[in-house]
């Protein structure tokens, strides 16, 4: 069954369209639940906060909030800003993520009298007993009664959609050699940096590590990649067995993801790692410069679960148990709502 979106406020960010996902598992309930996912706008949470309620088979309602002034700084100790598209009818379940979204979560929990599921993806900077479920990555400190952690971060990645996707773009890439190895590439960050050297020597790796391995490269950048260092990627890979997607048209990453036989992934990344760890393909981390000490605890614990080796120019096969934070959050959602309710009937 497709699942829809409904979006009521907008705003702007560098994210492609978000487009529904297919075969979302059943509802908690025998009748349709609601719910929102609220965040100020910021793609990567809002992709974590579609796909735990997809995941519930809800249809998401996604709200925009963006406080100013006194509201803003305070945040996520300070009241909610007033917005009109915060309103009741409160959802059964809401999902937020962000530091701008907290005072909203607090103040829908108290409104409702506690019947709407509050869930928090990522430290909320304030008491995690504040709300129902508290969901943080693993190389967070963060821990509680009602704090879950996982290796990888939540998504909006399913085995079907993966499958859909291949089979959409099977055709155009059919001309490349095999094995198919899927570059996901990030960009410069506060913790790391992408510049165009940095660019133009991933370019060089790239083209030669083809050549080596007598591979096919589908090569996806990101909108933090930069435009320069795409035509970098473009320009080397001319005449290399590789597509290279310039941010423009449809986004083939989800086709690319499913196509993969293997992955190399910017260790700049937390989300596209997790992502890529959700296929059970080997991945290769290209290092760049820079990182911290949450970054290596997160590299650390996905090499030891076997997902990830760093890049050396070599291509090899392995097998590990696919990662899938969004099933697991949704899970513990499905038992909170069953000792709420004392609904037995859990799909």
């Amino acid at each position: 069954m497709s699942r829809s979106v409904r979006k009521q406020t907008v705003s702007e960010t560098e994210a492609q369209p978000i487009p529904a996902v297919v075969n979302a598992d059943p509802p908690l309930a025998d009748e349709q639940l609601t719910g929102w996912a609220l965040t100020a706008g910021g793609a990567g949470h809002e992709v974590q906060c579609l796909g735990v309620l997809e995941a519930l088979g809800i249809d998401p309602v996604i709200k925009h909030v963006d406080p100013r002034g006194p509201y803003k700084v305070l945040a996520p100790w300070g009241p909610a800003a007033p917005d009109p598209a915060i309103a009741p009818p409160w959802p059964d379940i809401l999902v937020v993520s962000g530091r701008q979204a907290i005072p909203y979560a607090r103040m829908i929990r108290k409104r409702s009298g506690g019947k709407t599921i509050t869930v928090v993806l990522q430290s909320p900077g304030a008491p995690a007993s504040w709300f129902d479920l508290v969901w943080v990555p693993e190389h967070d400190r963060l821990r509680g009664d009602n704090v879950l952690a996982t290796p990888t971060s939540p998504h909006r990645l399913t085995a079907a959609r993966l499958r859909a996707e291949a089979h959409a773009h099977a055709a155009s890439v059919a001309h490349l050699p095999r094995p198919l190895v899927t570059v996901l590439i990030g960009g410069a960050s506060g913790a790391y940096t992408f510049t165009s050297r940095e660019g133009r020597q991933l370019a060089d790796d790239l083209a030669a590590f083809a050549e080596r391995n007598g591979c096919g490269l589908l090569v996806t950048p990101s909108r933090r990649t930069g435009m320069g260092k795409v035509a970098i990627l473009k320009e080397t890979l001319a005449g290399k067995p590789a597509e290279v997607w310039d941010l423009t048209g449809e986004n083939p990453y989800f086709a690319y993801m499913g196509l993969a036989d293997a992955f190399i992934v910017t260790c700049d990344s937390v989300n596209m790692l997790g992502e890529a760890a959700f296929t059970g393909k080997p991945i290769y981390a290209y290092r760049l410069p820079g990182g911290t000490s949450k970054f290596e605890r997160f590299q650390e614990a996905m090499a030891t679960h076997g997902a990830l080796r760093w890049y050396d120019g070599g291509l090899e096969n392995w097998t590990y148990d696919p990662l899938d934070a969004t099933k697991t959050v949704a899970e513990a959602i499905r038992r909170i709502f069953a000792d709420r309710t004392g609904t037995r009937r859990i799909p």
